[in-house]
Parts: structure tokens; C-alpha cells; sequence
């Protein structure tokens, strides 16, 4: 994938089919699949991020163009005024638009990043952190414990990473808020999903990876 930073606003990328298939998506189907994309375009704006350093935050705007070797797709971040209320963005040309994954990538975002809190959806109660290095996995596992948190710890391409579940019955949105805030100190949230860790990665603690941790390396 080719990454290009326009500005501090800014990104754009290019990935080719062929990049696209080796990744394990089906060329066809993340313009018709609405989770194929999702997980698609997270996948990227996560190498993304820790090429550029580009956070996601706040709404973005999304144009994608379906070229013949491939996707070119710029994703630009909303200037947000001091009072938090309100945001520009770049209006779109409509003959660059292309096809419905831009739509669909487009209605996602909304959802997840809208700033109107009463169209907003509840927040997930969970989080995915991948880890520079084990230690880090162990040096959390020291500091922190919760029985009721549903945890898994995978490898990923030679990365870690930790998947937490929040239960709707032991936490609520401040639990999670707290808690990420100590998680975060030892790893980087990813918007790599589940799903895909299930998939292509392999399993090293199924479950209380904090506990488990915490007996193995002591």
C-alpha cells in the first residue's frame, strides 16, 4: 500500500487488488459487503496511523476512487472549532465519487464518529491494543486485574495484540473510560477487529490474559 501525508488534515493511499486479495478480502465483495469494507478501510487506517502517525479522531471525510489497478482513497479530518460544536470539511467533487463502498465507508464513519450526541449509537464496550513488545503485556498485567473483563491475546503478524470485553452487567461508559485510560498506557488502541485476529492470528491466552499473565510470568 502507498501512503501519502497531504497535510496535518490529510492522508492518501493507494492499494492495488492484488494487495487487496493477499490480505484476504475477495475484490468483489468489499464493494457489495458492508463488514468486508468496515474491516477493509480500519485494516488500512491502521498502518496508516502508524506510518504517518495520522490519528483518527473527530469526523472525516472519505473519497474513494476505483482506478483500474486499484483503490485511491483520501481521508481528511474535520476542522473543529474551539467550542467543540462545529467542524468543516472539504465538500466532495461528485465525479470523483466512486460506487457504493464509498457510501457505505461514509454511513460507517458517520455512525462512529458523529459529533450530534443525540444520533449517536452507544459506545462498544471493548477495545483492541496491539503491543510494541511482550513485556509491555506483562508490565499491564502487574498493575491491573479484573476478574470480569473478558480478555484474549493474540499474535498477529508478529505483533500482539489484546482484545477486552466490557460486560454490560459489571461496567458502564465511565468503567470504560477509566479503565482504557490505564490500558493505554502500555499499549495502542487499533481499530484491527476481532473478527480478523480470529481469523488470521493465532491464540495465545483464550481468556483472563491478565491472570494468566500474572501466574506464567511472575
Amino acid at each position: 500500500m502507498e501512503i501519502e501525508r497531504i497535510n496535518d488534515h490529510t492522508v492518501k493511499f493507494y492499494i492495488s487488488y492484488g494487495d487487496i486479495e493477499d490480505r484476504g478480502f475477495d475484490r468483489e465483495e468489499i464493494w457489495y459487503n458492508r463488514d468486508k469494507s468496515e474491516e477493509l478501510f480500519w485494516e488500512m487506517m491502521d498502518e496508516v496511523h502508524q506510518e504517518e502517525d495520522f490519528a483518527v479522531e473527530g469526523p472525516l471525510w472519505i473519497q474513494v476512487q476505483a482506478l483500474e489497478k486499484g483503490l485511491e482513497i483520501l481521508v481528511t479530518k474535520a476542522q473543529v472549532t474551539k467550542d467543540g460544536e462545529k467542524f468543516e470539511l472539504p465538500m466532495p467533487d461528485d465525479k470523483n465519487q466512486s460506487g457504493s463502498i464509498t457510501n457505505q465507508i461514509e454511513d460507517y464513519l458517520g455512525d462512529h464518529f458523529d459529533m450530534d450526541d443525540d444520533s449517536s449509537p452507544d459506545q462498544e464496550m471493548n477495545i483492541t491494543l496491539r503491543f510494541k513488545d511482550f513485556e509491555d503485556v506483562i508490565s499491564l498485567s502487574k498493575r491491573f486485574d479484573h476478574e470480569d473483563l473478558h480478555s484474549k491475546l493474540f499474535v498477529y503478524e508478529e505483533i500482539y495484540y489484546l482484545f477486552v470485553e466490557f460486560p454490560e452487567e459489571y461496567f458502564d461508559e465511565g468503567d470504560l473510560e477509566n479503565i482504557s485510560s490505564i490500558l493505554l498506557e502500555y499499549g495502542q488502541e487499533t481499530q484491527l477487529t476481532i473478527h480478523r485476529l480470529e481469523e488470521y492470528g493465532k491464540v495465545v491466552m483464550s481468556d483472563n490474559v491478565f491472570k494468566n499473565v500474572q501466574q506464567y510470568f511472575a
